[in-house]
C-alpha cells in the first residue's frame, strides 16, 4: 500500500509538471484539492455520518490544512523549473528536517547517530542543487522552502494523531485547501479548449486521493517506522515518471545525492524506532 501510494504521489507530481505548463498554477491547484475533498466527503460520509467532522481542536485542523495548502503550492511552483526527480528526493529530506524540529522544538533526544544521517541527507541535498553552479538559480530554493512547511505540516499532525481520528483530519486538510485556493479562482480561471488537460487535471485529482488512503490504510495496518524506508521509492518512481514524460534523466552527481538521501532517510527513521522500543523497554 505505502509503495502504491509512492506512485501515486509520483504520478500526481509528473503530470503536475507537464499540466502547469498550460494550465494557471492556482486553478490547477484548486481542481487537485477540491476533487480530492469530494471524494473523500463521498467515500466517508455514508458509512461515517456528520460525526465524522467533529474534533476537538478546529483551529489547529485548519492551520494544518493551510499548511498543506502551502505545501502544494510550493510543490507547483517547484515543479515548473526543476525536474521531478531531483525534486522528489529534495523533498524527502522532510524526515530529517523534522527530526531537526523534535529536537530544537519539541526538546526530544536525538543520538550523535541520527544526526550524523541529518547531515548526510542534507548533504545529499546540496549535491543535487549545487550552489554555485550553472544551473543554480532562485528556483533551486523553492524546494527547501517546501521541505520546512511540510516539516511544520507533519510535526503538527503527529501532534494532532494523539487525539484526532485521521479520516477527520484528512477531510478537513482537504476541504481548508479547497476553500482557501477558491479565494484565488475567480482571478486565475480560464477557459481549457484542450480536453486533454481537464483529464490530466481529473487525473491529478484521482492520484492525490488514491495516495492518500493508500498511506491512512497502510498506517491503520503497520507502524510507521516500518512503513518510512518504503517511502523513499517515490524517489525511484520520480525519476521514471521524468524520463518517461520529459525524457530527463538526472546526471551522476544528482543520482548521488538521490541515493544519500534515500540510505540517510530510511536509517534515520529504522534508528528511531529502534531507539523508541528500547526506550519503551
Amino acid at each position: 500500500m505505502t509503495v502504491g501510494a509512492c506512485a501515486c504521489f509520483a504520478a500526481l507530481d509528473t503530470t503536475t509538471k507537464w499540466v502547469t505548463a498550460t494550465v494557471p498554477l492556482l486553478m490547477a491547484l484548486w481542481v487537485r484539492y477540491f476533487f480530492q475533498a469530494a471524494a473523500t466527503t463521498a467515500i466517508v460520509l455514508p458509512t461515517r455520518g456528520r460525526a465524522v467532522w467533529r474534533t476537538r481542536r478546529l483551529a489547529w485542523q485548519l492551520v494544518r490544512g493551510f499548511l498543506l495548502l502551502a505545501s502544494s503550492l510550493l510543490a507547483f511552483l517547484s515543479l515548473r523549473y526543476m525536474p521531478v526527480g531531483e525534486f522528489t528526493a529534495i523533498v524527502m529530506i522532510t524526515p530529517l528536517a523534522v527530526t531537526v524540529l523534535a529536537a530544537t522544538v519539541l526538546k526530544e533526544h536525538v543520538s550523535a547517530l541520527r544526526w550524523l544521517l541529518v547531515v548526510g541527507g542534507f548533504a545529499g541535498t546540496l549535491i543535487i542543487i549545487r550552489p554555485g553552479a550553472s544551473h543554480f538559480g532562485w528556483s533551486s530554493l523553492l524546494p527547501l522552502a517546501l521541505v520546512a512547511s511540510n516539516s511544520a505540516f507533519q510535526v503538527l499532525t503527529s501532534q494532532l494523531a494523539r487525539t484526532e481520528d485521521p479520516v477527520t483530519m484528512h477531510l478537513y486538510t482537504g476541504w481548508t485547501g479547497t476553500l482557501l485556493a477558491s479565494l484565488a479562482l475567480p482571478f486565475v480561471w480560464t477557459s481549457l479548449p484542450d480536453l486533454r488537460l481537464w483529464a490530466a487535471l481529473c487525473f491529478m485529482g484521482l492520484t492525490a486521493t488514491v495516495g492518500h488512503f493508500l498511506l491512512i490504510l497502510a498506517f491503520y495496518r503497520a507502524p510507521a517506522a516500518t512503513l518510512m524506508p518504503y517511502l523513499y521509492t517515490q524517489i525511484a518512481f520520480a525519476v521514471l515518471g521524468g524520463v518517461l514524460v520529459f525524457s530527463h534523466v538526472p546526471d551522476h552527481l544528482s543520482v548521488i545525492g538521490m541515493g544519500m538521501i534515500a540510505v540517510c532517510g530510511a536509517a534515520g527513521a529504522w534508528l528511531s524506532a529502534r531507539e523508541r522500543r528500547a526506550a519503551a523497554s
